[in-house]
């Protein structure tokens, strides 16, 4: 199994894919992903998938799967990184990631998220001031 680091920023959480995936190793980061959003009550979840130089139909599907479970969990999604060569593929293939967010690195992802997610309301905050966090 491949351990796929998953870091907290903030009010979101940032998975970093450094190497090929099994399946198997998708289904646990889509897990782990799920869970860490639920914890951290995340905003937000970034997929780095920049070292990836191949996606096959069932990463596209498990990356689409992430980002749906996420919005369902009131987070936002944006997979960051595909390389030219990878967009060419999942084109010929027929493989699309309808429905989700795709930036050029993580800096995007980041800006994206900021504009998307916004400034949420503290529920323990007196008089429900803007946690801008």
């Amino acid at each position: 199994m491949v351990e796929v680091p998953i870091l907290k920023q903030g009010h979101y959480v940032i998975a970093s894919i450094q190497s090929a995936l099994t399946d198997a190793d998708l289904l646990q980061l889509r897990e782990a992903l799920m869970e860490r959003v639920g914890r951290f009550r995340a905003r937000g979840v970034i997929v780095d998938v920049t070292a990836l130089d191949v996606m096959d139909s069932f990463a596209v599907r498990t990356l689409r799967d992430i980002a749906h479970m996420a919005r369902l969990r009131g987070a936002e999604t944006v997979i960051v990184g595909i390389q030219p060569e990878v967009a060419f593929a999942m084109v010929q293939l027929g493989l699309t990631l309808k429905g989700v967010a795709t930036v050029l690195d993580l800096e995007e992802g980041l800006a994206f998220l900021d504009e998307r997610a916004g400034p949420r309301v503290e529920k323990n905050h007196p008089r429900g001031t803007v946690d801008r966090g």
